[in-house]
């Protein structure tokens, strides 16, 4: 079963087919697909239900099953800001560097010890036939004082996980632990049972 990828962004498209094709789960871009996606506005108030919104317009689109990721970070001292509105913290169309450097102007006077913060992943995929599977993932780590290494996209250089920058570590380091990856090892558990359940061929 082809399942289409709900994103326009590259660098998230490349996270996810990464780790989706090894789960065995056969994944498709919209470019692959020969179309292209509508940009959703995202009304939801949680990632989950901004991750719904996704993956129903591409699903409503292209008539394929659709997987779509809602993700942001979200830091302890800022009252778990920036949250669902990480993307668009720095404003539209701020670049990843112009986001990071707003956080950590933020951070600027708060300790060590106050810096904690985790990343969160909501997965949903929609079938044609409406029902949909849910999954989040977390990743809990803190914000550094200054972004170290260009790997990654994002928060990843300011988002420190066991002292290490995620902007240092590879793609299948930072697979194994992210949350990201939490989020998609879980939903390829239910998607499975899914299948299974109603006797679909993959």
């Amino acid at each position: 079963m082809k399942f289409i990828i709900a994103t326009n962004n590259a660098k998230k498209l490349t996270e996810l087919k990464r780790i989706l094709i090894p789960l065995g789960i056969d994944a498709i871009s919209a470019k692959e697909a020969g179309i292209t996606l509508d940009d959703v506005e995202e009304t939801g108030t949680t990632f989950k239900e901004n991750s719904y919104l996704k993956a129903y317009s591409a699903c409503k689109k292209t008539g394929l099953p659709a997987i779509a990721d809602d993700s942001g970070i979200c830091v302890d001292a800022l009252d778990g800001r920036p949250g669902i509105y990480s993307a668009r913290f720095a404003g539209e169309d701020a670049s990843d560097e112009e986001k990071n450097n707003l956080l950590l102007k933020q951070l600027e006077d708060v300790g060590g010890d106050n810096r904690k913060a985790h990343y969160t992943a909501a997965i949903t995929c929609v079938f044609p036939n409406g029902d949909k599977l849910q999954a989040e993932g977390k990743c809990f780590g803190e914000i550094a004082r200054t972004p170290d290494g260009d790997g990654g996209f994002g928060y990843d250089p300011i988002f420190l996980y066991n002292g290490v920058s995620f902007g240092k570590v590879s793609a299948e380091e930072k697979d194994k632990v992210s949350h990201r990856g939490n989020a998609l090892r879980m939903m390829k558990e239910e998607l499975e049972k899914y299948l299974e359940e109603n006797n679909v061929n993959e």
